[in-house]
């Protein structure tokens, strides 16, 4: 059997392992959250060097490839520096094929593909896939980096002011200590909702869960949401908000829509070519096993 495991940054308490069989390979699919102990996963990482199919890096991105550079995110980097057998991935490859497709891959969900007047995505600096994706079939797009990020108040309208704030900050942002890139979510912290005004005038919300439940408002009636990694527990918070339709991009395995770097681990692990796949390659991967977004009317 074949076996890929995220190493996470975030909490214990959203884990899960799961068998699948993937063309007749049996795969072990585990995410392990370390709640933000970096020498604990320092140690994961090692100690699963060589043992494993794929590891993955959970929580946080090891590059963000912004306007055509790739800027490393040096604290990440450290995580698996002992890492020199075993193929690792961030999910980044996903990122850019299965969420910029996602529209493409539920349309036969859906019928005829909705669209929407105005969007927002809390965080889109390591999520650009989805954030084009969402561009193209939405009038307006309002981008949350700096709020989810850096509190500051200050929604980025369009993907050409998202691009021009990135260019300035990603030299600082790559050089940012592990504390300050840490995910939402690394402990169990509650709901404080804010921005109310901006989640209102959406009616399509799309990006990370843990990003759009650090600041989710009590009231998100009607709305369509894309996301990943809920778990059963995740989409009840949706339902009970008000929710209409709830798209998770990754397929859902036991009950659980695991993060994009867990499903790019597997699908690494299956091809068993030692290495992590290219775009294309892995969106070979995807039309091959059929892999496709999960879509659920929650009202």
């Amino acid at each position: 059997m074949k076996r890929a495991v995220s190493v996470s940054l975030g909490s214990p308490s959203r884990d899960k392992k799961v068998v699948v069989t993937l063309n007749g390979v049996e795969i072990s699919v585990e995410r392990i959250g370390t709640g933000g102990d970096v020498p604990r996963a320092q140690r994961l990482f090692a100690e699963l060097d060589g043992q494993v199919d794929c590891l993955s890096v959970g929580g946080v991105d090891l590059y963000l490839p912004v306007g055509g550079k790739r800027y490393p995110l040096k604290a990440a980097l450290k995580l698996v520096k002992d890492v020199h057998r075993t193929p690792v991935v961030d999910g980044s490859g996903l990122k850019h094929t299965l969420e910029r497709r996602v529209f493409e891959l539920i349309r036969p969900s859906l019928g005829e593909l909705p669209h929407f007047r105005r969007a927002f995505v809390p965080m889109a600096v390591d999520r650009l896939g989805l954030a084009h994706a969402v561009a193209e079939v939405s009038d307006e797009v309002i981008i949350g980096d700096l709020m989810m990020e850096f509190g500051l108040p200050v929604p980025l309208r369009g993907l050409q002011s998202f691009y021009r704030v990135a260019r300035l900050l990603m030299p600082l942002v790559s050089n940012l200590p592990m504390e300050m890139i840490f995910p939402p979510g690394y402990k169990d912290e509650p709901i404080r909702p804010k921005y109310e005004k901006i989640w209102a005038q959406c009616d399509l919300i799309a990006g990370d869960f843990l990003y759009m439940r650090k600041h989710m408002p009590d009231d998100l009636s009607g709305k369509f949401i894309i996301t990943n990694t809920t778990t059963s527990e995740n989409i009840e918070l949706f339902r009970q908000r008000g929710v209409k339709t709830l798209v998770t991009t990754t397929p859902v395995l036991d009950g659980r829509s695991f993060g994009t770097n867990m499903m790019e681990a597997t699908l690494t692990a299956y091809a068993g070519l030692g290495r992590p796949l290219t775009h294309e390659e892995l969106n070979q991967k995807i039309d091959e096993l059929n892999f496709r977004p999960t879509v659920r009317q929650l009202q």
